[in-house]
C-alpha cells in the first residue's frame, strides 16, 4: 500500500458517520466548494484523509454557528480551528479582560486535532480555559512551523515512542518555550517514556478516554484553595519538573549550616511531591470520577512541588549550594 493510500483510509461514508454530516451534504460541500482533497484508487473509490475529516468536523460546527460554507470552505485546518474559538468564546484573546486569559495549547497530529475540537470533548474540558492556537498534522509540520503564537502546553500524539520521536518533541518544545507536554502514543519502549517523564513530560499510551484526555489536560493547571479551578492566566500553568532525583539526592547530601537542614529537607519533600505527582498521573481510572480525582491530586502535588522547588533556589543560592 502507498503512503498516500495509508493516510486517505476513509469513505465517505465513514467521514459522515464520525463527523454527523450527511453524505448528500459532504458531495455538496467537495463538488461546489472544494472543501476536501480526497484520492481516487484503481477502482475508482473516492478515499479522505485525517485532515479532510477534521475540516468536516470543524466546517459543521461552524456552519451551526452560522458561518457561509462558501466563506469558511477553502480556510485550511489552523484558521478554521481559530475561527471556531472565537466564536465559542466570544471575543478574541486581546479582547479578553486580563483576569481571564486563555492558555494557549497547540495540538500535534490531526486524528488527536479532531478529538479534542468535538463538540462532546468540548464539554468535558475547560472551554474558558484552555485554547488550540494551532494544529499540526505531525512533529515535522510543527518543527517547521510557524505557531500562531507560542504554546503553553503540547498536546501531542505519536504512534511509536523512541529517542529520535523524543529529540523531536524536545525540538518543538524549545521552538516554544511550553510549559507543559502531554504525549499520547501507541507503543513504545518503556525506557524512552520514563525518560520523557524524567525530563518533565506528561506520558500515556493508548488507549485513553476523551474524559481522561481532558483531565489530563486540567491536570497541567493550577487549583484554588477551594478546590475549584481557578480562572487560568499563563501564570497558572504548573511548571514541568527542573530538578532530577540525581540532583536532590545530591542536595540532600550536602552538609550546611542551615538550621534543621533545610537543603536536605526541601529536596527530600521535591522528591516526594515529584513522585507522587507522576503516580497520581499514571494511576488507573475506573471511572470519570477517578480521572477528575486524579487529576485534581496532580494539580495540587505538582503546584507544591513548584513552590517547593522555588524555596530550594532560594536556600541554595543562601548557601552557596550550585543546583
Amino acid at each position: 500500500m502507498s503512503a498516500e493510500l495509508k493516510n486517505h483510509s476513509y469513505r465517505i461514508g465513514t467521514i459522515s458517520k464520525l463527523a454527523g454530516i450527511p453524505v448528500p451534504t459532504l458531495r455538496v460541500w467537495e463538488s461546489r466548494y472544494a472543501a476536501f482533497t480526497p484520492i481516487k484508487t484503481e477502482g475508482q473509490h473516492r478515499l479522505y484523509g485525517e485532515e479532510d475529516l477534521l475540516r468536516a468536523t470543524l466546517i459543521k460546527q461552524l456552519c451551526d454557528e452560522g458561518h457561509g460554507i462558501s466563506t469558511i470552505a477553502n480556510l485550511n485546518v489552523q484558521a478554521l480551528s481559530q475561527l471556531h474559538h472565537k466564536h465559542r468564546n466570544g471575543k478574541t484573546l486581546e479582547e479578553r479582560p486580563t483576569s481571564a486569559q486563555h492558555v494557549a495549547m497547540a495540538v500535534i497530529g490531526l486524528g488527536l486535532a479532531r478529538r479534542i475540537e468535538a463538540k462532546k470533548f468540548a464539554l468535558n474540558i475547560l472551554c474558558d480555559s484552555v485554547e488550540v492556537t494551532d494544529i499540526f498534522a505531525d512533529l515535522a509540520s510543527a518543527q517547521s512551523g510557524p505557531f500562531e503564537k507560542p504554546a503553553e502546553i503540547l498536546l501531542i500524539k505519536v504512534n511509536t515512542l523512541h529517542e529520535i520521536v523524543m529529540r523531536d518533541i524536545e525540538v518543538v518544545k524549545e521552538i516554544n518555550k511550553a510549559t507543559q507536554v502531554i504525549v499520547i502514543y501507541n507503543f513504545g519502549r518503556d525506557q524512552v517514556a520514563h525518560a520523557m517523564r524524567a525530563a518533565g513530560m506528561l506520558v500515556r499510551r493508548e488507549p485513553i478516554s476523551d474524559y481522561e484526555l481532558a483531565e489530563l489536560i486540567r491536570s497541567v493547571l493550577t487549583v484554588e484553595a477551594n478546590h475549584t479551578l481557578r480562572e487560568v492566566a499563563p501564570s497558572a500553568m504548573i511548571p514541568a519538573r527542573k530538578y532530577s532525583d540525581e540532583t536532590l539526592a545530591r542536595v540532600a547530601g550536602i552538609s550546611t549550616n542551615v538550621l534543621c537542614e533545610c537543603p536536605k529537607h526541601v529536596a527530600e519533600i521535591i522528591a516526594q511531591l515529584a513522585s507522587f505527582e507522576q503516580y497520581s498521573q499514571e494511576c488507573l481510572n475506573k471511572s470519570t470520577e477517578d480521572a477528575h480525582l486524579h487529576a485534581y491530586l496532580t494539580s495540587v502535588s505538582g503546584s507544591a512541588r513548584a513552590l517547593f522547588e522555588h524555596a530550594l533556589e532560594k536556600v541554595a543560592r543562601h548557601e552557596g549550594i550550585e543546583l
